[in-house]
């Protein structure tokens, strides 16, 4: 079969194109890698040999970024124009938002706009802890920077188009160095508290369905009372989603502040199966169910079919937060008018019922804790030295990919083979040598659980009240202020 031929078929079967429109899609293609057709090889996807035949005919340069460029235009192919992708999923929404979210992530996967390879590639597993099982992640789905890009940056001093990587502009951007490809990139428009919103999947998923919710405009993330309307509005309108928002300060919060946007998906997470601790009751609002989880940050939880008390009684404890300190604690609310308190804010649902769980945050520093008080500490920093952000705060921890091939030579070192272990891990994989016996046949699992434990300690670092006799005297004074 002809590599370009071939190609020309699966567009047609993807329902982007009619079979009328044969001559004018191989055209297309034509356009992209040269005229003369070659022998399709089996075994390699039709897309990725044609983006080396357009390399080797030097109708694109040798490099990351120009292959990604490509590859995307020749997935554009495959995906209806924005308007009709729109049409057909509020058209099967009417059937169920389930039929819905399912045709949009197929499409979205059969396209390569998430990039479903480079996913699998990723190492996943979940090990129990004193706080229920913990999911780790070792990311490597994610390519790392173009080097041309990086040079490129050095010297770009222009307004930049699209202005971020979550901006409405981005669908259907061809692409250049610094900026991603994103021709067969499409958003579904919908409405959130009274303002257009996009919801779109994550090109690299750290999850099930993982998506995200953004704003049409180019604002900078602030968490209010407006933030739990719009998660209520979103819930309603994708029920098997969770939704949740990244804090909206340095430190505490996630790597794009400058854009109002949410995550979501198909995923139940650590911290939505932790029981509730400690039960809260709050009076004027009756409807609400309340209480402290079980969890090594610090999460209230409220529970109630009644959204509005859900919406009044979650803005009231984030008011509160974001005025409150305990020096004895080194909680401080604000150094002159910088604020330093904020909250992240998760919701799920429970049948007929919204749940609500406001992590508090804090991202002060010291002298002693540099990069945050209430962040992972330095002991930790080998594994862990990034923000902790949504996905991490709810019990799945996104690892840098650095961690493989370091860890592999801990594993040698614990087994007593030649080995070049970095100086960082030294004192841990000694520490975790002097306590138990580890063997060929135990060594992934003592790893993973020693990751598991990590993890709990990085989150319980990044909790405001500690769970010993001081921060839990802390907390009753929090809830006595509430």
């Amino acid at each position: 079969m002809k590599l370009m031929e071939a190609y020309a078929d699966k567009v047609i079967a993807s329902g982007a194109y009619e079979p009328l429109d044969r001559i004018y899609v191989l055209n297309k293609i034509r356009g992209f890698v040269g005229d003369e057709d070659v022998e399709a090889q089996d075994g390699q996807p039709l897309v990725s040999q044609l983006v080396d035949l357009a390399v080797k005919r030097g109708k694109i340069e040798e490099g990351q970024t120009e292959r990604e460029i490509l590859n995307d235009q020749l997935y554009d192919l495959m995906t209806p124009r924005p308007s009709v992708v729109n049409h057909e999923f509020w058209e099967k929404y009417q059937q169920s938002p389930d039929t819905a979210t399912n045709w949009f992530y197929n499409l979205c996967t059969s396209n390569d706009y998430v990039k479903v390879a480079a996913i699998k590639k990723n190492v996943v597993f979940d090990k129990p802890t004193k706080y229920g099982n913990l999911e780790i992640t070792i990311n490597l789905s994610k390519p790392e920077k173009d080097p041309k890009a990086i040079a490129a940056a050095a010297h770009d001093t222009k307004k930049k188009y699209p202005q971020c990587a979550l901006c409405m502009e981005n669908e259907g951007y061809k692409g250049r160095l610094g900026q991603a490809a994103r021709s067969n990139h499409r958003i579904i428009r919908m409405m959130i508290g009274g303002h257009k919103w996009g919801f779109q999947y994550s090109p690299y998923a750290y999850f099930n369905e993982h998506c995200i919710f953004l704003d049409s405009k180019h604002e900078p993330m602030q968490i209010n009372r407006q933030t739990l309307v719009n998660l209520v509005e979103i819930e309603k309108q994708l029920p098997a989603y969770f939704v949740g928002s990244n804090a909206d300060l340095p430190i505490v919060g996630g790597s794009m502040l400058a854009h109002e946007h949410y995550q979501g998906g198909r995923h139940s997470f650590p911290m939505m199966k932790a029981a509730i601790k400690k039960s809260l009751e709050f009076k004027d609002y009756p409807d609400v169910e309340a209480g402290i989880v079980n969890w090594p940050m610090s999460d209230i939880r409220l529970t109630s079919a009644n959204t509005a008390q859900l919406i009044d009684l979650g803005t009231h404890i984030i008011d509160v937060w974001d005025h409150y300190s305990d020096e004895s604690l080194d909680i401080k609310a604000f150094d002159g008018d910088t604020r330093h308190h904020t909250v992240t804010p998760i919701m799920h649902r429970d049948g007929d019922r919204f749940v609500l769980d406001l992590v508090l945050r804090d991202n002060n520093t010291s002298n002693q804790y540099p990069l945050g008080i209430f962040h992972p500490h330095e002991k930790l920093w080998h594994i862990k030295k990034e923000n902790i952000g949504l996905i991490e705060v709810m019990g799945r921890a996104i690892l840098p990919a650095r961690l493989k091939s370091e860890l592999a030579e801990v594993k040698k070192f614990w087994l007593g083979l030649d080995n070049e272990i970095a100086d960082s891990h030294l004192p841990w994989a000694k520490e975790v040598q002097a306590k138990m016996s580890i063997t060929e046949d135990n060594v992934d699992e003592v790893m993973e659980q020693e990751l598991a434990n990590i993890f709990a300690n990085v989150l319980e670092n990044a909790g405001v009240f500690k769970d010993d006799a001081a921060g839990q005297a802390g907390w009753s004074r929090f809830i006595e202020k509430l």
